[in-house]
């Protein structure tokens, strides 16, 4: 029942739908009899008999027909335009839905000799038809803030689970960071001074310690921070990877105080290393890209290393990249793109 067959529709709905109109056409036409039974008159309540009977379901199956591809274009085709933009097409669709239903209702009684309402009482085919349609996309345009709310709240349930989790895990990881980037500064103080470039390394790892507990406790941090600790990261790949490995950064300085979610970086650069330039012999560039469009900040990671095919398997070889794109989806509703280099290797970018 709760299956989605069409547009995003499931069974469930369509058979309420259907079950509205059904009900509104058999009220409306018992309104017509009931009032033609009235008068003293027989033969109009003979008329307004023959209008239930004849008349049956043809005018809401005019309506359902006309609905559809108003109902489609609302909230399918401009899903995305605001709501005032939608509600304004109403004011269009609205005496089109009136009239030209109306003109066809019409036209096929004659056509099949059934009754419909002539005379001053043709005005009820104006009323009662506009009521419809508001109460009917009144109905729709509820139906829809009720779905995104409920949507809305369900990720916020999730949100709040993960960000518990989370939390759970800082606390238990907070003992190493502490203790890990304590000792690595004793032992950077013990290195004889002859060894600078081994102190600097040691005191490099310390800070990515100490940059890890921080973001623990943070939702946000800038651009700027997040990026030295990307920098920092790639200096000890680059003192492992020597010439094989070459690092550019594309960031204006303006962006430098844009706020993102801390470690969201690091991640997605630790895989380029790991499945692109250390995969092949001559090694490769990494160019961390970062640019502002259309009021979203655009990232792009790129490496020039070995590449893959199945660009799928990528969210199974770790769980970093999968848990950055989950944040992203969860976050900002934003989708992870991962698309070929040119003149090779991988691409990864997303908007916040």
């Amino acid at each position: 029942m709760h299956r989605k067959i069409l547009w995003g529709i499931s069974v469930k709905e369509i058979l309420m739908v259907l079950s509205f109109y059904v009900v509104s056409s058999f009220f409306y036409h018992l309104t017509v009899w009931l009032s033609a039974a009235d008068h003293a008159d027989v033969n109009v309540t003979l008329l307004g008999i023959k209008a239930f009977v004849d008349g049956g379901g043809l005018q809401y199956g005019i309506f359902l027909l006309f609905t559809i591809p108003i109902w489609w274009l609302l909230f399918v085709k401009l899903k995305h335009e605001e709501l005032w933009v939608r509600l304004s097409l109403h004011v269009i669709f609205l005496p089109v839905f009136i009239y030209v239903s109306r003109i066809i209702y019409y036209d096929v009684c004659e056509a099949l000799e059934w009754f419909h309402l002539t005379g001053s009482a043709e005005v009820w085919d104006l009323y009662i038809p506009a009521m419809f349609y508001l109460i009917q996309f009144g109905i729709y345009h509820g139906y829809e803030h009720y779905q995104e709310n409920q949507k809305k709240l369900k990720l916020e349930g999730e949100l709040k689970q993960a960000a518990l989790k989370s939390e759970l895990a800082a606390i238990k990881a907070q003992l190493n960071p502490h203790f890990l980037y304590n000792v690595f500064n004793t032992i950077n103080a013990s290195v004889p001074p002859k060894q600078e470039k081994t102190r600097q390394l040691i005191a490099t790892l310390s800070d990515l310690f100490r940059y890890q507990l921080k973001a623990s406790k943070k939702e946000l941090v800038t651009l700027e921070e997040e990026l030295d600790f990307v920098k920092k990261y790639l200096q000890l790949e680059k003192a492992r990877f020597e010439e094989r490995l070459t690092i550019k950064i594309n960031v204006p300085k303006s962006l430098y105080q844009e706020q993102i979610p801390p470690m969201l970086l690091q991640p997605l650069v630790e895989n380029s290393v790991k499945h692109g330039i250390s995969n092949t012999l001559k090694g490769g560039t990494i160019a961390i890209s970062i640019y502002k469009e259309d009021g979203k900040l655009k990232f792009e990671i790129a490496d020039t290393g070995a590449g893959i095919k199945d660009k799928s398997h990528l969210f199974d070889k770790g769980v970093g990249l999968t848990n950055t794109r989950i944040r992203l989806q969860k976050m900002y509703q934003s989708q992870m793109e991962i698309l070929d280099n040119e003149p090779q290797g991988l691409k990864i970018s997303f908007a916040l």
